[in-house]
């Protein structure tokens, strides 16, 4: 995932996205430890998009970045 989709996001979808990556990473390394995990990089990328989300909810927390405005404010420039 990369940064900008991260910036274009609420606060509100960074979470759920955040839940959904942990259960996802959870998922990946039941799997590792049971010899199922054909690709074992699939972890470093997960605990790497967990670090980004982080970050950025992070950033607006300290108002270093803004949450962007409404999907329909957009829609209407």
């Amino acid at each position: 995932m990369k940064a900008k989709e991260l910036f274009d996001m609420t606060n509100k979808e960074l979470e759920v996205k955040l839940d959904s990556l942990k259960q996802e990473l959870f998922n990946l390394r039941f799997k590792h430890a049971t010899g199922q995990l054909e690709n074992a990089n699939q972890l470093n990328l997960v605990k790497k998009d967990i670090a980004r989300v982080k970050t950025v909810l992070r950033q607006r927390e300290l108002n270093i970045s803004v949450e962007p405005k409404s999907k329909t404010a957009k829609k209407a420039k």
